[in-house]
């Protein structure tokens, strides 16, 4: 059941990535609160993510905020994965999506999102170019994971992002499963409907043969109706847990 990390990091990155900390402090008004509503309901219309990242870049190109730099950073992101035509514009939205996280940690180096956006970005860009070697893509990860939990032990997409790492990294290198699922425990413990956590521990619990509670957490992906992050849920946590369900189903 286990994947290379390599492919666990193309589709493992952009599901553990969640609200910033600031996300509750917005000005009840502007461009920034227009992008963020865009860019959390885009299930509903893959067109708010090309208006988010427009609005975002006008934005940080009049006053370059910090807000906006972590906003904009997510939304190349999520334009590379489901908006760029060809494989050449999802490398420059990676670029620029991890450019505009480094950014935000040259303003504000203790930002847990500002490096969490940057890792995304960058081993997004990495699998896509096909060019950078697994250990040196491992060791800036597992720095970056680092640093998010030393400034926040209680980062809870930090955590899923350390769960999912410990995971699927081959133990020669430092994978241990029990540690995985301790950090996915942890991240659920904090937010019970951070459904990416659950998604990821479920696949620990597979890894350990402990199929009746993988399905257990499974259910509870699709049956979630309070997703911390719907727009997450709908288009990768929930087609992830029936998937997985159906792959287990006679185990």
């Amino acid at each position: 059941m286990r994947r290379s990390v390599f492919a666990t990091l193309a589709c493992a990155l952009p599901l553990v990535l969640a609200a910033p900390a600031w996300a509750a402090a917005l000005p009840p008004s502007g461009a920034v609160l227009e992008a963020w509503r865009d860019v959390t309901s885009f299930h509903e219309d893959l067109g708010r993510i090309d208006r988010a990242r427009d609005l975002l870049e006008n934005e940080v190109a009049r006053a370059p905020s910090l807000d906006a730099l972590l906003l904009l950073s997510w939304a190349h992101l999520i334009w590379a994965d489901y908006r760029a035509p060809s494989i050449d514009a999802k490398l420059a939205s990676y670029e620029r999506g991890r450019d505009t996280a480094k950014r935000a940690i040259d303003m504000a180096p203790r930002s847990p999102e500002a490096h969490l956006w940057y890792a995304a970005n960058l081993g997004r860009w990495a699998i896509t170019k096909g060019k950078l070697h697994a250990a040196f893509l491992l060791s800036t990860l597992r720095q970056e994971i680092q640093t998010i939990l030393e400034l926040d032990p209680n980062h809870v997409p930090g955590l899923s992002l350390a769960g999912s790492f410990y995971l699927e990294t081959p133990g020669i290198f430092g994978g241990d499963v029990p540690r995985a699922e301790g950090y996915l425990r942890k991240a659920l413990s904090l937010d019970p409907h951070f459904t990416r956590a659950r998604v990821e521990l479920a696949r620990c619990l597979i890894e350990e043969g402990k199929y009746d509670e993988a399905r257990e957490q499974l259910k509870g992906v699709i049956d979630e109706r309070q997703p911390s992050y719907i727009a997450d849920w709908v288009m990768r946590h929930r087609p992830t847990a029936e998937r997985l369900l159906a792959e287990i189903r006679s185990k």
